[in-house]
């Protein structure tokens, strides 16, 4: 249910008490200010700065020498004779006290069957157990769509005109802008259109995105990745490039309507060094989403629960920026042991069930990207059908896909690929990972440096026969995993050419 929705409900409903957890105070009031005008009701307010606005004129005289600031308020409130609601911002600290769980309790008793009702706000719960029965929690979460709207176009009706500024918007960048915005307060909103306007003249996506690295830092549990890398930048892996393009556009309304779910996210299973981490960084900016990474090792706390309610906080802070790709490197290491975990009393197993089942049920736009080289060391349980959209194996690049690789490092570093023999240098490079291919270029840059010229083939040949690749020092692992992924998951490249990926044989 909508919160605002439930909350005219409560209230209507006559419930006593109704707890809001929410940063938005301003949003909170002026639902309260609509459902009190329809109802023909007042609304008090109360802060610990300013104390009860209006003052509840009905209420009984009391010595303030002799109350606290919060039991002056709950006083207010249980002499007043009026239809009202009572706004208590930020009482959560106060909830602890014996005597104010106490008035509650009365409150409760009391106000229950009125047209009276007690609405706290804070941005965290803290409910007592005495209060559990006698107060509803309503989470009221960021603005929906609708309302990051109302204050684009707020913003720019107030701007339009303006020399300088860039205020004409597509359809497609409004929807971009407004889903950009999603998880954001609306106060954030505002001032990240009136950043991006002052610094950029125009609504920028980028400054955004900058916005939300704020609220991904503060977590402490995730890492915001800016988007700096592009499939451009990835070598070959056609078929999983194509998988992905024709999902460019699945995150739109207009895929909505087409009755298309957002993707769950895909697992990215093969060799090391073959850019599975690459293909995750590029994956974000190719959909101009932001991307966080989770780090397993630091869900995992010292204290008893502390485990459990970090992967809820992450998945909560992955869920309110969505739409957003949410990268987990090395899955196999994050959850290891997850099947013999006694010795730390179940905790990794309740942490991985809690992630199981957000992975199965999640609604929100969050795409999940988990790498993984040791398959072996994988749960069972993730390999199942409905957590990953698709298994790909990232297998040892073929000869075409080490020429296109050797193209992209070249050019990265201001080298002309046009100056070098590619199929030569792919050819001596039979086995190698698309890591290995560029640590190829990086030491015949090396080479070349101290003999003070430029790069040359040969550099990039010699390095490359005194060069033992991966694939030989773990031959046997590499077709073990060759084998298992053979009919279980799909390749991300084509290997349409004449050259099998083998290792290369040494004498």
């Amino acid at each position: 249910m909508n919160p605002k929705h439930e909350i005219e409900t409560l209230i209507r409903a006559k419930y006593p008490i109704i707890y809001v957890v929410t940063w938005e105070e301003r949003r909170v009031g002026e639902t309260l200010e609509h459902v009190v005008r329809e109802l023909g009701m007042r609304l008090h307010t109360w802060s610990m700065t300013v104390g009860m606005k209006p003052e509840v004129t009905s209420a009984q005289a009391y010595s303030s020498n002799k109350l606290t600031a919060d039991l002056e308020a709950l006083t207010e409130i249980h002499a007043a004779q009026d239809n009202a609601v009572f706004h208590l911002k930020d009482f959560h600290p106060y909830m602890n006290d014996s005597r104010v769980i106490r008035v509650f309790r009365d409150l409760a008793e009391r106000l229950r069957g009125k047209s009276q009702t007690v609405v706290i706000t804070a941005p965290v719960l803290k409910l007592p157990t005495e209060l559990e029965k006698d107060v509803s929690v309503v989470d009221f979460g960021p603005p929906p769509a609708e309302e990051i709207e109302d204050v684009l176009d707020m913003v720019l009706r107030g701007v339009k005109g303006r020399e300088g500024l860039e205020t004409e918007l597509t359809p497609e960048q409004r929807e971009l802008i407004i889903k950009s915005c999603q998880g954001l307060t609306l106060e954030e909103v505002e001032s990240v259109f009136a950043r991006s306007l002052v610094e950029k003249k125009k609504l920028d996506i980028d400054t955004i995105l900058e916005e939300k690295k704020q609220i991904i830092r503060k977590s402490g549990v995730l890492e915001y990745y800016p988007a700096n890398t592009s499939l451009k930048d990835v070598g070959g892996m056609e078929h999983l490039k194509e998988w992905l393009r024709k999902r460019t556009r699945s995150f739109s309304d207009k895929a909505a309507k087409f009755g298309l779910p957002s993707p769950k996210g895909v697992l990215l299973l093969g060799v090391q060094g073959c850019g599975k981490s690459l293909v995750a960084k590029a994956i974000a900016s190719h959909w101009e989403l932001p991307m966080l990474r989770m780090d397993v090792g630091k869900v995992f706390g010292s204290l008893v629960g502390q485990s459990e309610e970090n992967v809820r906080k992450a998945i909560a802070v992955a869920e309110s920026v969505a739409p957003c790709v949410l990268w987990i490197d090395e899955l196999e290491k994050g959850f290891a042991g997850v099947q013999n975990s006694f010795g730390d009393s179940g905790t990794t197993q309740r942490v991985f069930a809690t992630f199981l089942t957000w992975m199965q049920e999640k609604t929100a736009a969050v795409f999940l990207i988990a790498t993984a080289n040791d398959v072996s060391q994988l749960p069972p349980e993730l390999l199942r059908k409905g957590r990953f959209d698709e298994i790909f194996f990232i297998d040892l690049p073929d000869s075409l896909e080490r020429e296109d690789i050797f193209s992209i490092h070249l050019s990265k570093r201001k080298r002309d690929p046009k100056n070098f023999d590619l199929k030569a240098l792919a050819k001596e490079t039979a086995g190698f990972s698309g890591a290995e291919v560029e640590q190829v270029v990086i030491a015949g840059l090396f080479a070349a440096f101290d003999k003070d010229r430029d790069l040359m083939q040969e550099d990039l040949v010699s390095e490359a026969e005194h060069f033992v690749p991966l694939s030989v020092m773990m031959s046997e692992e590499i077709a073990a995993l060759r084998e298992w992924a053979k009919l279980r998951t799909r390749p991300a490249s084509r290997n349409d050419d004449e050259d099998p990926v083998q290792a290369p044989v040494l004498n």
